[in-house]
């Protein structure tokens, strides 16, 4: 089914704390120690010198008159990610309104450097919106392959619908990304969310599907340099599933901690050792640096994920940045959940949220939310699986319940912000949320002890991870085993909770329509099977007005 603005000719056409670290690691190897191993994960390529193409091409961030088009470029062999090596290289890219490229609107070039990684960006501006355009990289006479991109709406279309894929926490060593390539054929994508996790950091081994590694990343130790983190976000480039995924429709991506490392605050993590590893401080900033060379990313404030988009009249896209900012997660030394010196969003960027949200003309108004906002209550779970929920949730494992490396952890900055929408009646808001490994369809109350007498203000979809552990893994049963038993048990806890599927894996499709917004969950029939089948598991919708989550029998 297509989204409902686009031409007929385009429609024809194409989170999360886990076991503990060991207290001290080597550092990264020197790039010349490492350049045999990495070469060896790079896709093969011809015996030749001419430049390559061998991570995909990308496009991101669409807006009513352009998109931020992305490659990165393998100007000689041995100019492999991390190395810091290879000439400055001359990259042209071409916009057309056709997939054969004959109807050209842009053109240009830019310099890919060793000192970017010889990642490049164009952010290309002057196309009409809610319009389909291909595009293609050249350098030395070698193209990239065409992708196709889209840019959103004019901002004061009546637009009738939205399609977009949602997705998180893609665990490299845990099986295959067989989710993107079921979204990449879909054909009906007006973008797809990525909501953190694109990467994660461990060694290899560390972290894998119930311990076993399906496929080896690399590099094999823990990611800590510049150098370390470019070569993971190369390794991920290279899978067929998600390259396909970015040659058909633009992500829209934030980060969430293992874009750093586990557990993630601005002063530190729960998967850093101060010294043994280097200083924070270096270990964030190199991080950050690979991350905005390797992903077509926009950012509107310098250094952060946080910023806004807008597709017409019908929904504005707010994506946060909850880890550059957020304090220590609560403990006896850190402080209560309650403290209010203790914030997840920072104060700019919570001000920001809430200013746009108040000032927003749009039908929905989407968050693009990395952590779940909706309070958790264990309730009466078995000490059984109390302690692997815990490990998941990353909450102490005596059964304290807050949920505290989430919004649960950041009460004040949660009151403020639901006492924000509904003193100033803002309906309407619906938060994307990632992380947990688990699928969720949440109201979100403003007090969670008495609802449902009291108050919605708002509601939430939360995805399950494309590929990383969850709790059936974690317990290491079959398939539904634990959710058969732990979901009722939630739910009655947590009478805000309409769903939770705690075991398998997937992806979502969220299609907006100014009468409702709708989440379809979809898993996979395995996640260590590169040839993975998909099917639609459930659907659930918040109607116009409401703030509250129903189930809906169908998907869109």
């Amino acid at each position: 089914m297509t989204s409902r603005y686009r031409s007929s000719e385009a429609a024809q056409s194409l989170g999360t704390p886990f076991p503990r670290r060991r207290t001290v690691v080597k550092a990264a190897a020197a790039t010349a120690v490492l350049a045999g191993p990495l070469a060896a994960a790079l896709p093969a390529r011809a015996a030749t010198d001419a430049p390559a193409f061998l991570h995909g091409v990308a496009s991101g961030d669409p807006l009513p008159d352009g998109v931020l088009l992305w490659t990165r470029i393998t100007p000689v062999p041995e100019a492999i990610p991390g190395s810091g090596t290879g000439p400055d290289t001359e990259v042209g890219w071409v916009v057309a309104r056709d997939r054969a490229l004959t109807d050209i609107v842009a053109k240009g070039s830019v310099t890919a450097t060793a000192g970017s990684d010889h990642t490049v960006k164009a952010d290309i501006r002057g196309l009409a919106p809610a319009t389909d355009y291909w595009f293609r990289f050249s350098a030395g006479g070698t193209d990239s392959p065409v992708a196709r991109t889209r840019t959103a709406p004019a901002a004061d279309a009546d637009v009738p619908g939205l399609r977009f894929g949602v997705v998180s926490c893609a665990n490299w060593e845990a099986g295959y990304f067989a989710a993107y390539r079921h979204l990449a054929a879909r054909n009906d994508l007006d973008a797809w969310l990525h909501l953190g996790d694109y990467i994660y950091e461990y060694k290899s081994g560390e972290y894998a599907a119930r311990g076993k590694v399906v496929r080896p990343h690399a590099p094999a130790d823990e990611i800590l340099t510049l150098a370390d983190y470019r070569t993971r976000h190369a390794r991920y480039k290279t899978d067929p599933d998600l390259q396909a995924l970015h040659l058909k429709a633009p992500v829209i991506a934030i980060w969430d901690d293992h874009e750093f490392a586990d557990n993630a605050w601005s002063g530190g993590a729960v998967n850093h050792t101060e010294g043994a590893e280097g200083t924070w401080v270096a270990r964030q900033a190199a991080a950050k640096q690979a991350y905005f060379e390797w992903m077509p990313v926009r950012p509107a404030v310098a250094g952060t994920t946080y910023r806004r988009l807008r597709f017409g009249r019908l929904a504005d896209l707010s994506l946060l940045d909850l880890r550059s900012f957020r304090s220590q997660q609560a403990s006896t030394a850190s402080g209560s959940v309650d403290d209010p010196d203790r914030t997840l969003t920072g104060r700019a960027q919570l001000d920001w949220l809430k200013a746009g949200l108040k000032a927003s003309d749009t039908r929905w108004r989407l968050v693009g939310n990395s952590v779940m906002i909706s309070p958790f209550s264990f309730g009466s779970l078995s000490a059984d699986l109390l302690k692997p929920l815990a490990k998941l949730l990353g909450l102490p494992q005596e059964g304290i319940a807050a949920n505290t490396d989430q919004w649960d952890g950041y009460t004040d900055d949660r009151r403020e912000l639901l006492a924000h929408l509904r003193s100033n009646a803002i309906g309407n808001t619906v938060f994307l949320t990632g992380d947990i490994h688990m699928a969720w369809a949440n109201d979100v109350p403003v007090d969670a002890g008495t609802y449902p007498l009291s108050a919605s203000a708002a509601t939430e979809f939360v995805v399950t991870s494309v590929t990383s552990d969850n709790l059936d893994d974690i317990v290491k049963v079959p398939e539904g085993t634990v959710s058969a038993v732990a979901s009722p048990l939630i739910k009655a806890a947590n009478r805000h909770v309409h769903w939770v599927d705690t075991d398998r894996h997937g992806y979502g499709v969220l299609d907006i329509t100014a009468d409702r917004a709708q989440m379809d969950y979809y898993v996979l029939s395995d996640r260590t099977d590169a040839g993975a089948t998909s099917g639609w598991a459930r659907s659930y919708r918040t109607r116009s007005g409401t703030q509250r989550i129903e189930r809906t029998y169908d998907p869109v």
